[in-house]
């Protein structure tokens, strides 16, 4: 995701983007980024690329776009590369990333969003968009006006828009993540498969479902609802491999914690059963550890998800 918004963005304004991975590093700063568009097409970005936040400040705004297990490291990265007036925007998945970031750097300097562009890299200096989607940035009282960098992103050939409710905004894309993330990851199939298998469709749609649960539990009101919203990103990105069937694949820790494992420490806290997210965490950190039954086909994989959900209900 880094490397699709810092590509999309270097065509109007100065772009660097910081990481710690050397393969990648060093692919970008030998080849630059090669970027392959939705219909395939492909052509080769110039990107600056660093390890060290110091090279890139001072910035206006830094995309926070890692795990979220890697925000609070990050956090101390943006304190580095920030103007005294920039901003860190994190797009991330999963609960608490703006908590973390807004702890380091102060409510005024820390705000949210949620997107449903996709992107997957294919090897190092090598990504491709894979599916078009909406950004939406919470309205805050920050050091950069969120309607800037709405302005910005929309230059940049990104569709954004504002929204008042960030909380809302949060839950909603932890919805959707709790639908596609977890299944694609446990059945390893892009994220179309859940929209087209009638039986991954519904567990899906029953995942985020219980998310909005959750936030309705809260008195959080999500800005769209939230089963039919997970099948839609489902098909607007069905090539898309979610990052955390990638993680999977790449024997790579999840952010399954902040996701389906949020939502059930949420749900136990308000009183909401939450079976399905349940599973689905047990599930995705038993394929984390290479015992989940990755042998067996889809088919059969969900019913034995669906039979252990109905065990956990009782």
């Amino acid at each position: 995701m880094g490397c699709l918004f810092g590509a999309k963005l270097s065509q109007v304004a100065e772009v660097t983007l910081v990481g710690h991975w050397p393969a990648q590093l060093a692919a970008l700063r030998q080849n630059g980024l090669r970027f392959i568009a939705p219909d395939g097409r492909s052509h080769t970005i110039p990107l600056a690329a660093t390890h060290d936040p110091a090279t890139a400040a001072p910035a206006d705004l830094a995309l926070i776009l890692v795990k979220s297990h890697q925000t609070r490291q990050a956090a101390e990265m943006a304190r580095q590369l920030l103007a005294p007036t920039g901003v860190a925007l994190t797009l991330q998945n999963g609960l608490g990333n703006l908590e973390q970031l807004t702890a380091v750097l102060g409510s005024n300097r820390a705000n949210l969003g949620i997107t449903s562009e996709g992107a997957a890299l294919l090897a190092p200096g090598v990504v491709r968009h894979a599916g078009t989607g909406h950004t939406t940035l919470a309205e805050a009282d920050t050091a950069v006006a969120p309607q800037t960098i709405v302005e910005l992103f929309q230059a940049a050939g990104f569709a954004t828009s504002l929204a008042a409710n960030a909380e809302g905004l949060v839950w909603g894309k932890l919805a959707v993540n709790a639908g596609i993330n977890p299944l694609t990851a446990v059945l390893q199939v892009p994220n179309g498969f859940l929209a087209e298998n009638a039986a991954a469709q519904q567990l899906m749609m029953q995942a985020a479902q219980e998310v909005a649960q959750v936030a309705a539990a809260q008195n959080i009101q999500l800005p769209f609802e939230a089963a039919v919203q997970a099948l839609a990103v489902a098909q607007a990105t069905a090539a898309n491999h979610s990052s955390m069937r990638q993680d999977v694949a790449n024997g790579r820790p999840t952010e399954i914690g902040a996701i389906c494992g949020a939502v059930v420490a949420a749900g136990r806290r308000c009183g909401v059963p939450t079976p399905v997210n349940a599973v689905l965490q047990t599930a995705v950190l038993q394929a984390e550890q290479g015992i989940w039954p990755d042998a067996q086909t889809p088919e059969a994989i969900l019913s034995l998800l669906f039979a252990q959900i109905e065990q956990a209900k009782t």
